[in-house]
């Protein structure tokens, strides 16, 4: 489900899967995981930053993922600290930002640019 407010996109939510259903779902094209929490303070300190950087990395598509409501994906997948951010493309995955520690708009973007 894609949420509109004002004039920009909010990211796609990822429903709630298994690791082998994401992987099918993002098989093609370049995708973004953003692990998060709605009771996760360093999640909602990077949240209003989000939709400028997916406006800015437009080549990627956004998927939110609730860490609480996908938690054993969470648990396959290694993500132990949020917010966190794993990117695919064609089904690969090409690199993670996983850790518990509070992320910057500086820093989620220098992460993105590594992986051109």
């Amino acid at each position: 489900m894609l949420i509109l407010k004002g004039d920009y996109q909010i990211m796609e939510s990822l429903e709630k899967m298994d690791l082998a259903s994401l992987k099918e779902k993002v098989s093609s094209g370049k995708y973004m995981l953003f692990f998060s929490a709605d009771w996760c303070p360093d999640c909602r300190f990077i949240k209003p930053a989000m939709p400028e950087i997916e406006a800015e990395y437009s080549d990627y598509t956004f998927l939110a993922v609730d860490r609480d409501e996908n938690i054993d994906l969470a648990a396959e997948m290694n993500i132990f600290g949020i917010p966190s951010f794993v990117a695919f493309e064609n089904g690969e995955e090409i690199g993670r930002l996983v850790n518990k520690d509070r992320k910057t708009k500086q820093e989620v973007e220098n992460f993105i640019n590594s992986l051109n």
